[in-house]
């Protein structure tokens, strides 16, 4: 599996899949979550909505994660997962990474090759970069069904954060 890592926006990445670093209602928000519902169009939102009526009324939690189609976005797949809150006290690394091999995992069963990666829980969720940056490309690395996915793409949002995973690829 190549691995790499890039500064742009998610949302325009030519990819199979893209990771939406949700909120656990599903309904969108802030960041890249709000970004990647706003890009998709309101056929995004309805399929949300939709899953919070049968399979997820409590939400989706922490840590999993939970395909729905991509929308208007190039990617056919949008993966969501809810990353820990540092905020909130939610700071176990486990905890992290579990949604870096979840949504992996939710790839391979949707038939998707190539995967891009926001920085889950840094910014609003209160990790640090470098923390997010380690966790991640630990979990992708040792993810167990490496040969299923051809790429993955971490797509970083500010340079700050882009340095930090490109240390930790070096690592």
């Amino acid at each position: 599996m190549k691995i790499d890592a890039v500064l742009g926006d998610i949302t325009r990445e030519r990819v199979d899949a893209i990771v939406n670093a949700a909120n656990s209602s599903l309904l969108g928000g802030g960041g890249v979550d709000g970004a990647i519902h706003r890009a998709a169009g309101p056929g995004l939102l309805a399929e949300c909505m939709d899953l919070r009526r049968t399979e997820l009324p409590d939400g989706l939690p922490v840590g999993e994660a939970v395909p729905t189609a991509g929308y208007d976005l190039p990617a056919d797949w949008v993966i969501h997962t809810v990353g820990p809150n540092a905020h909130r006290g939610e700071r176990d690394p486990a905890l992290l990474a579990a949604c870096f091999t979840h949504a992996l995992g939710v790839a391979v069963a949707v038939g998707a090759r190539t995967v891009a990666f926001p920085a889950i829980s840094a910014g609003a969720y209160g990790w640090d970069a470098a923390d997010v940056a380690r966790i991640a490309v630990a979990a992708v690395r040792g993810f167990g069904d490496a040969e299923a996915i051809d790429a993955v793409r971490f797509v970083l949002f500010s340079p700050g954060v882009h340095r930090a995973f490109e240390t930790a690829l070096a690592a």
